[in-house]
């Protein structure tokens, strides 16, 4: 092989074979994940294994374990039988694990039983990341995307879809019911087979009938709305493509470095209840007071922006359009101007619709205004169908109008919600591949989605600031 580059003879003994540590760079993201791991207290944090037992076989230090993870989810690597081949033969975890080589049940075992601890781990980055002063920015955008579950969307059971598939088995079951009687006037040669085959069709279709008998049984007894009978914490929920069998995984992302602050798996499909707890715990881990939280119009819920008004949080959220006035070309509320000086609403008719009395509402105190010249009103046609138009007011709705007006002044806070916020999730999901959650039920998922945030931030930092300084910063 003339003219080529040529490698080492691999018979060839070298005089003074190089150290293990010459293998990894000093700018090689490796050393990140072991100054970060080692200036951790493990015990404190609650992993198990952290203090060694005075007797019996010794086991793994957690810190070897959890370098192995960070590494693993960093390089797209989350199964623990990957794991394991990778500690035997990548030369960078061999510098990073000291060439140890666990077994894929004892890494698996890690991931399953530290889960807390594992979370707090994702947490304490969070707290570098103020300690570096990455969380300067007070405005931080919050969103939810869907994420697969190892439940297949056939293993999923609704109260509807119970009733559809008993209706389908029941019309196939009389199918090849009609099909026996006409397989008793075929040929006698030919219709014991056919015969003995419907029949064998029919009892299988009553099996699985029974089985889902005992499901529907099991709901109603649970009070369940749903059942998942792979992973019994995931739900079914719809999504851009139709429906998953999955969690919603809620996250908070500041705008200037788009850095996860704070994130959480719900197994609730709808985010209306998510925006005060989601900007509390933004809130906790930037340390910023005067905290500014954007989401889309998903997250609108009265009570949700009266709880960040009152914990001293800035919401913008478009508000849902839930009335059909505008789209059949009558008035909806918006054209009604509320007149605080006089607690009253002034039509486009011109009129003043008065307080008339309190009522409650789903929980809300909601007081009711109308005008008493809507019988006579020219414009009544336009306007309400009924014999008065009556406007509702929440009696905290100064607070939705507040928001609305900070959103009239920056609608581009929209677009940079959306430039933010769907970046992480997209890249999080290109990591796992397009494909489903690892571990199964709501606890160890939220462990293995820390995994993934701690993965995403650390090697956003180390994009923002460099390898170099980052490692002066960990080891300071």
């Amino acid at each position: 092989m003339k003219r080529f580059i040529e490698g080492e003879d691999r018979s060839q003994t070298a005089l003074l074979p190089p150290s293990l540590d010459d293998y990894v760079a000093e700018d090689n993201p490796v050393r990140v994940v072991e100054a970060f791991v080692e200036q951790l207290d493990l015990r404190q944090l609650g992993f198990e294994g952290a203090a060694p037992a005075a007797t019996g076989r010794p086991g793994y230090h957690p810190a070897v374990l959890l370098k192995l993870y960070v590494y693993g989810y960093l390089n797209r690597v989350h199964s623990s039988r990957r794991l394991e081949r990778e500690a035997q033969r990548n030369v960078e975890l061999m510098w990073l694990t000291g060439r140890l080589a666990p077994d894929f049940k004892t890494i698996a075992n890690f991931r399953k039983d530290n889960g807390p601890a594992i979370r707090a781990v994702c947490r304490q980055f969070s707290v570098l990341c103020r300690r570096l002063d990455l969380f300067t920015q007070a405005l931080v955008a919050i969103d939810g995307s869907k994420f697969k579950a190892v439940n297949n969307r056939d293993k999923n059971f609704t109260a509807a879809k119970l009733k559809r598939r008993l209706a389908e088995i029941d019309a196939s079951i009389a199918g090849y019911l009609a099909a026996l009687d006409s397989a008793d006037r075929a040929e006698p040669e030919v219709a014991p087979l056919k015969k003995g085959h419907l029949q064998g069709k029919i009892a299988a279709l009553k099996e699985q009938m029974r089985a889902l008998r005992a499901i529907e049984t099991q709901m109603q007894a649970d009070g369940q709305a749903q059942v998942s009978l792979t992973d019994p914490d995931a739900r079914s929920m719809k999504d851009r493509d139709g429906g998953i069998v999955g969690y919603n995984v809620q996250a908070a992302v500041e705008a200037q470095h788009h850095l996860i602050v704070a994130h959480e798996v719900v197994t609730d499909g709808i985010d209306r209840d998510q925006l005060a707890p989601m900007a509390e715990q933004a809130r906790e881990a930037t340390g910023i007071d005067a905290l500014t939280v954007v989401a889309d119009r998903g997250y609108f819920k009265s009570e949700q922006v009266r709880q960040c008004d009152a914990a001293g949080i800035t919401p913008i959220v478009p508000k849902s359009l839930t009335s059909n006035a505008g789209a059949e070309g009558r008035f909806d509320k918006r054209d009604f101007i509320y007149i605080a000086r006089d607690d009253e609403y002034r039509c486009p008719a011109g009129e003043r619709a008065i307080f008339r009395f309190t009522t409650i509402e789903n929980g809300l105190t909601i007081r009711k205004y109308w005008t008493s010249a809507c019988p006579g009103c020219p414009l009544k046609a336009r306007c309400t169908a009924g014999d008065y138009r009556r406007i509702a007011r929440w009696e905290h709705e100064a607070v939705l109008e507040a928001m609305q007006v900070r959103l009239d002044r920056q609608p581009e806070l929209m677009r940079l919600r959306r430039c933010t916020v769907e970046h992480p999730f997209g890249t999080i999901k290109h990591w796992m591949g397009w494909t489903h959650f690892l571990m199964r039920t709501l606890g160890h998922v939220r462990t293995e989605m820390s995994l993934h945030v701690l993965a995403y931030n650390l090697k956003r930092v180390m994009r923002i600031l460099g390898i170099g300084p980052l490692l002066r910063a960990l080891q300071a």
